[in-house]
């Protein structure tokens, strides 16, 4: 299973990103996460703890890597290099494995028709790539809003893109414009997950107006949130009402896909 996660940032994308993954985890899936945001912070959202945070650092950043893999300094442009370098043992290499969770850090992706030609985008393009391909049980990508990070020759391999949205006109707003992007490309897998819903009426605001789009579930809002984060603690823990919605969502997911 391969789902790419996405919103507008501060919608909660991160936090899904790190209940789905630790769900699966608790189940007994392989699970490899990445985080493929431009300020990466999927390590604190799943809880690991400071030692082992400072083990990860964003592929993007990794200068003597990427200069060894594409044969050119990063922030060059023009000149020549490796469009497609090895990148095959980077997952295993660069992880770091908390709690089942297995989580990698890219950094800022630019890999859109309007990027800069460079070693570094090379390298990010290829190791996505990769990781499409990569038989892992569930692959969870903690994306930034867009799909830029999705060419055509990959979307086949996505099961599902995941728009988090909050139960607002603007939050809808953006999920329609992602929704625009993603049917540009071909991929037509799209849910819904609401967040920072306060009841009944914030569900049916969603419901009411999806941009046709099914939702999956809902994360109700709550303080602790911020609390776990201030604690350095997962959410998954220390939020009960979180953990069982991101597990009903991670089984209607499952449904959803399987239907397909």
């Amino acid at each position: 299973m391969k789902l790419a996660i996405t919103g507008k940032g501060g919608v909660g994308k991160t936090t899904l990103s790190a209940l789905l993954a630790q769900v699966y985890a608790d189940a007994g899936r392989d699970v490899l996460a990445v985080d493929a945001d431009p300020s990466p912070c999927l390590a604190g959202a799943l809880g690991f703890p400071d030692e082992l945070q400072a083990k990860l650092a964003p592929i993007a950043e990794m200068d003597a890597l990427i200069e060894e893999r594409t044969g050119a300094k990063p922030g060059t442009v023009g000149g020549f290099f490796t469009i497609n370098p090895r990148v095959d043992d980077i997952p295993e290499r660069f992880s770091v494995d908390y709690r089942g969770v297995r989580l990698l850090e890219m950094g800022s992706v630019d890999l859109g028709g309007s990027g800069c030609i460079c070693p570094e985008s090379a390298m990010l393009k290829t190791l996505f790539t990769h990781l499409l391909f990569r038989d892992d049980d569930v692959l969870i990508l903690d994306m930034y809003a867009g799909v830029e990070h999705l060419g055509r020759a990959t979307v086949d391999f996505v099961d599902a893109m995941i728009i988090v949205v909050e139960p607002t006109r603007r939050s809808l707003g953006t999920a329609r414009q992602i929704k625009k992007l993603a049917e540009d490309i071909g991929l037509n897998q799209l849910a819904l997950v609401g967040n920072k819903t306060r009841d009944d009426e914030d569900v049916a605001f969603l419901e009411e107006n999806t941009p046709d789009i099914p939702l999956l579930g809902v994360l109700p809002a709550d303080l602790r949130v911020q609390e776990a984060d201030r604690k350095g603690i997962p959410v998954y823990d220390h939020v009960p009402v979180l953990h069982t919605a991101a597990q009903q969502i991670a089984e209607k997911l499952e449904e959803t896909i399987k239907s397909v």
